[in-house]
């Protein structure tokens, strides 16, 4: 019988739980975002080549191929701040003349996914790299009868993502915490 304990969180050996996915913070230009209820997950994938030996007709292997990293999309309740809307115009401004409807040299951008224990610590960030708005619905659908919050979607291009390994896990300060 295994009498290790059940936590496995080097800080916290008492913690059991995983961190909650409700308390989450996205950073842009090294400010906080305010509003966002989702985020898509990140995600990435890598193609499998298949090759075989020459002289081999039976079976074939597999390798890693390129890899691929998924949009993420971000929603959040219609505010005045305009900021990702003045990104998006980075890639593609209407009422700009012909030649400078596309700012070339700052349309990509690196944003930050913080998530929060429950006392609001940073307990895990992830950095994503090269962030580009591909799709931007400034306005959803409305409707008179309906009782919601107004929405606006936004999707991002990556060229990656990893995790900030400097963020460390946070100390819960338990009772039974001597640190």
């Amino acid at each position: 019988m295994d009498k290790s304990p059940r936590g496995s969180f080097g800080v916290n050996p008492h913690r059991f739980d995983p961190y909650k996915n409700f308390k989450f913070r996205i950073k842009l230009d090294g400010r906080s975002v305010a509003g966002f209820s989702k985020v898509s997950g990140l995600e990435r994938t890598a193609a499998a080549t298949k090759h075989r030996e020459g002289g081999d007709s039976s079976s074939s292997g597999k390798s890693p191929g390129r890899t691929q990293w998924e949009g993420i999309t971000l929603e959040r309740g219609i505010t005045h701040d305009a900021d990702f809307e003045n990104w998006a115009k980075r890639v593609f401004d209407l009422g700009s003349r012909p030649g400078a409807d596309a700012s070339l040299k700052d349309f990509r951008k690196d944003i930050v996914i913080e998530l929060h224990d429950e006392a609001g610590n940073v307990a895990v960030a992830y950095r994503v790299y090269r962030c580009w708005v591909s799709e931007l619905q400034a306005l959803p659908d409305l409707d008179g009868n309906a009782d919601a919050v107004r929405i606006e979607h936004i999707k991002l291009q990556n060229e990656g993502w990893e995790r900030d390994t400097s963020v460390v896990e946070p100390s819960e300060g338990g009772a039974d915490d001597s640190r």
